[in-house]
C-alpha cells in the first residue's frame, strides 16, 4: 500500500529510547514512512539526560527544504525542537506547505519541555512564548502531559481530575484545534486517563493501568501514532484512539536497555487487540466500572418498523424468523398529535408490540426494542408497567449524550434491573463511548450507503463490520443498507450477531405475500453466511469521516 509521509522535528536520542527513536518504530508500526528531521541533539541514556544541543537554524533550514522537495508531508509532528528559532522556522514552513497548492499539512504538536526522569526543564519562558505564538494557532491537535499543559499554560499542574478539562479548553482557546492531556504518568488509579477534547468528541480515554517499569519514550509514541493514524486518514478523535490503544500495547513489551528506565516497544498488531479497545466518558466524569448485561443479546435478523401495524407481519410469521425488532416511531410520522398525545400513541403501540410477541412461543419470540422515547421507557420502567427483561433501548450517541448524568444513572439503574441497552457507533470514539455504557449490543453503520437516515459517516463496509465485530466487547450489529440476500449473507459472515433489516422487509404495494416469502429468504441468507469459513478480522479499521467533517461531540 502507498505509505503516506510523516515528518517528525524531534530530537534524537543517544540512548534510543525516546525522541526520533520512538518515533520511528511507531511509525513503522503505523505502515507511514517517517521523514526524522533532527531539531536537537540529546546526550542520554536510561538514567537520564546530561545535554540538549539544538541543531543551528541553517541545518535545520536544509533538511526542510531536502524533504519538500522531494518528500511532501501529510502531517508534521513535534517533539523537542529545542530553540525559539527552530519553532519560527517551523511555523515558516508551515505556511509555505500550505500555500504551495497542496493538501493541507495537519500539526501534531508534542511540546517536549522537559525531561520525564527528574523533570530537568529543557525550554525556558522565551521558548513557552514562541509555542504559544507560533505552533498552537497552527496545531490540529497538541498532546501535552499534564505537567506540560500546566508549563505552556504558565498555570500550576493540574492537581486533581475536575482542574484537567479546563486546562485542555484553555489550550483550545490558544488556537489549537484539539488537545488531549496524557495522564499515564499520573497516578489516579487503577485506570490510566487521557482527556480528550477535540471538535468530534471530549471525554475521557481509559485503560487499565499497566504495572511495568519500562515506559520511556511514551509520549512520542502516542504523539507519532496519533499523528501517523491522521496521515492514513482520520479524524483526531479517532486517531486519539489508536494512540491510546498503541501506546498501552507499547508498554506491555518495553524492554530494558541499561541500568535505568527502558524503552516502551511498538506493538504492530496492537489494532487487531480487543485488550486495547478504550472506553470513553460521555462526560467530564471518567468512566466507572462496567459490567456485562444481565441478559444475553441474540443472534439472527434484526428487523426496524415504523409502526405496531408494520410488526404484525412480521411476529406472525410461521417460523422462528427474528431475534429482535425494533420500533423506530418518530415525532415527523404525527404531525397532528400534540406532545402529550404522541406520547400516548407511542406507549400504545409499544403496548400491542409487547403483547404481540408475549402470545408467540417463547423460543420463537424476538427482543423488542424501542428507540429513543428513553424518557417514556425509564420512566414506566420505574413505575413497574413495563418489565425491564422484556425489552430493549436503542439509543444513538446524541441521545446518550442527552440524557445528561442524571439520565445516564437512570438508565444504569434500568440495566442493572434486566433492560438491555442497543448504542450506534459509527466511528472508533463513538465504539470507545458505546462500549462504557455496559450496552447488550452495539451497532456499527451504515454498513453500506443508506437513504433512510441522513448523516456525514462513509459507509463502513464488510472491512468495518469484521473490526467491530472483532473489537467489541458485546455483540455487533449490521445496520444500514441491507437490501439484497447476498448483503444478509456476507453481514453474518462477518462476524456480527445481527443483521438489521428495514426497507428489505417493508410492506409493498400489490405484493400477495408482502413479507413472509423475503422473510424466509433472509432467514436462509443468514444461515448461509453463518455457515461459511469467516475472513479474518483486518489488521486496521478504515476511517468513516474526511477531517473536514463535522458531527456533535
Amino acid at each position: 500500500m502507498h505509505r503516506p509521509v510523516l515528518w517528525s522535528v524531534a530530537g534524537n536520542d543517544s540512548g534510543g529510547g525516546a525522541g526520533l527513536s520512538a518515533d520511528a518504530r511507531a511509525a513503522e508500526g503505523c505502515a507511514v514512512h517517517l521523514c526524522p528531521v533532527v531539531a536537537a541533539v540529546t546526550a542520554q541514556n536510561s538514567l537520564g539526560v546530561q545535554r540538549v544541543v539544538p541543531v543551528a537554524p541553517e541545518v535545520l533550514e536544509a533538511q526542510f527544504a531536502a524533504l519538500a522537495e522531494d518528500l511532501r508531508p501529510a502531517v508534521i509532528k513535534t517533539g523537542l525542537i529545542g530553540s525559539v528559532d527552530g519553532v519560527a522556522l517551523l511555523a515558516r514552513w508551515l505556511d509555505r506547505l500550505d500555500a504551495d497548492g497542496g493538501p493541507r499539512v495537519r500539526l501534531v504538536i508534542d511540546p517536549v519541555l522537559g525531561a520525564s526522569a527528574g523533570g530537568a526543564a529543557f525550554a525556558d519562558a522565551a521558548l513557552i512564548d514562541a509555542y504559544r505564538t507560533h505552533l498552537l494557532p497552527r496545531a490540529d491537535l497538541v498532546t501535552p502531559n499534564r505537567r506540560e499543559a500546566a508549563r505552556l499554560l504558565g498555570q500550576p499542574e493540574a492537581q486533581s481530575l475536575a482542574d484537567v478539562p479546563a486546562q485542555a479548553a484553555a489550550l483550545r482557546a490558544l488556537g489549537a484545534e484539539a488537545v488531549c492531556i496524557t495522564g499515564g504518568d499520573s497516578p489516579d488509579g487503577a485506570d490510566a486517563l487521557d482527556w480528550l477534547d477535540t471538535p468530534h468528541a471530549r471525554g475521557w480515554l481509559a485503560l487499565p493501568r499497566l504495572d511495568v517499569r519500562h515506559t520511556h519514550g511514551t509520549g512520542c509514541t502516542f504523539a507519532t501514532t496519533a499523528a501517523s493514524a491522521m496521515a492514513r486518514g482520520f479524524v483526531t478523535a479517532d486517531a486519539l484512539v489508536l494512540a491510546k490503544m498503541a501506546t498501552t500495547a507499547g508498554l506491555a513489551v518495553g524492554h530494558a536497555a541499561g541500568q535505568g528506565v527502558g524503552p516502551v516497544g511498538f506493538d504492530a498488531g496492537f489494532a487487531a487487540d480487543p485488550r486495547w479497545l478504550p472506553r470513553l466518558s460521555c462526560d467530564d466524569s471518567p468512566v466507572s466500572g462496567t459490567s456485562r448485561p444481565a441478559l444475553p443479546w441474540p443472534a439472527g435478523l434484526y428487523a426496524i418498523v415504523d409502526a405496531a401495524d408494520q410488526a404484525t407481519p412480521l411476529l406472525a410469521a410461521a417460523e422462528p424468523a427474528l431475534c429482535a425488532l425494533q420500533l423506530r416511531i418518530k415525532r415527523a410520522s404525527h404531525p397532528a398529535l400534540d406532545d402529550r398525545a404522541f406520547a400516548a400513541e407511542v406507549r400504545a403501540q409499544i403496548d400491542r408490540t409487547l403483547a404481540q410477541a408475549a402470545a408467540m412461543p417463547t423460543a420463537a419470540r424476538p427482543v423488542i426494542v424501542v428507540n429513543d422515547h428513553h424518557a417514556l421507557v425509564l420512566d414506566a420502567i420505574e413505575a413497574g408497567t413495563i418489565d425491564p427483561a422484556e425489552i430493549a433501548l436503542h439509543l444513538g450517541q446524541e441521545d446518550v449524550l442527552a440524557l445528561g448524568p442524571d439520565g445516564r444513572a437512570q438508565l444504569a439503574s434500568a440495566q442493572v434491573r434486566g433492560l438491555r441497552l442497543g448504542v450506534s457507533s459509527h466511528s472508533l470514539w463513538e465504539l470507545c463511548r458505546a462500549a462504557a455504557l455496559a450496552p447488550a449490543y452495539i451497532a456499527c453503520g451504515p454498513v453500506w450507503a443508506t437513504t433512510t437516515k441522513d448523516m456525514p459517516w462513509h459507509p463502513q463496509g464488510l472491512h468495518n463490520l469484521r473490526w467491530w465485530a472483532a473489537m467489541s466487547p458485546v455483540p455487533v450489529v449490521g445496520i444500514g443498507g441491507l437490501l439484497e440476500l447476498a448483503q444478509v449473507e456476507a453481514v453474518a459472515g462477518s462476524g456480527a450477531a445481527c443483521a438489521c433489516l428495514v426497507r428489505a422487509l417493508a410492506s409493498r404495494p400489490g405484493e400477495a405475500e408482502p413479507v413472509a416469502g423475503r422473510l424466509v429468504a433472509a432467514v436462509a441468507a443468514w444461515n448461509a453466511g453463518r455457515a461459511a469459513p469467516r475472513r479474518p478480522a483486518p489488521d486496521w479499521p478504515q476511517p468513516s469521516l474526511d477531517p473536514s467533517d463535522a458531527v456533535s461531540a
